[in-house]
């Protein structure tokens, strides 16, 4: 007979593949449909793996991978918050943190804990790896929209202002990404798919 603590890993691993079912705005790259948070956290996770020599400060890629795993699970009952949607803004941190109280209380104590004090790192932006996270979690939005031609930003009327607005987060993870992100958002505004006030 199976053990309890089996029996409760097994129910965390089945309640986070409901992550395929939450839909972000971005459109996966060349595609019609919309990329789900599942595909999104393990993009991130290899951007993590290939990209961590490019943090501001020395990080332990598998402690940001591992960050980046469980960064979303909370979606499963909290939903995806677009980045510019400022009516779920409002209660977004309320809803997260009921999500992370019950989805994380599925495993076993000794599970759960560390894995909900890496998605409080990730959430506070305070330690060197999760600037980095955060960085690479609002560096592949934006790779999405700009080799979509315009994608959400477009759909929505997302001014460049707005996205620089959003993007500026980048340096603090990485100097070389942002500036990176930055030579980008200048191709999306002579491109012309990421419109000016």
């Amino acid at each position: 007979m199976s053990s309890e603590r089996l029996l409760q890993q097994i129910q965390f691993v089945l309640e986070i593949d409901k992550l395929k079912q939450v839909l972000r705005q971005s459109k996966i790259l060349g595609g019609q449909r919309q990329e789900n948070s599942a595909e999104h956290s393990r993009q991130l996770a290899v951007m993590a793996l290939i990209l961590a020599e490019h943090a501001n400060e020395p990080v332990d890629p598998l402690h940001v991978v591992s960050m980046l795993l469980v960064h979303d699970v909370i979606e499963v009952d909290a939903g995806d918050t677009w980045s510019f949607d400022d009516k779920g803004y409002l209660d977004k941190e309320e809803r997260e943190k009921l999500a992370a109280g019950r989805i994380f209380s599925l495993l076993p104590q000794d599970q759960a804990a560390p894995l909900r004090a890496l998605w409080d790192e990730f959430e506070a932006m305070e330690s060197p790896a999760s600037r980095f996270a955060n960085a690479l979690d609002r560096l592949m939005p934006m790779l999405h929209n700009f080799h979509n031609g315009g994608g959400t930003w477009r759909r929505a009327g997302v001014t460049l202002q707005k996205v620089l607005a959003r993007q500026s987060a980048i340096s603090k993870g990485s100097q070389v990404l942002g500036d990176y992100s930055l030579e980008l958002l200048e191709q999306a505004r002579k491109l012309g798919i990421a419109p000016a006030e």
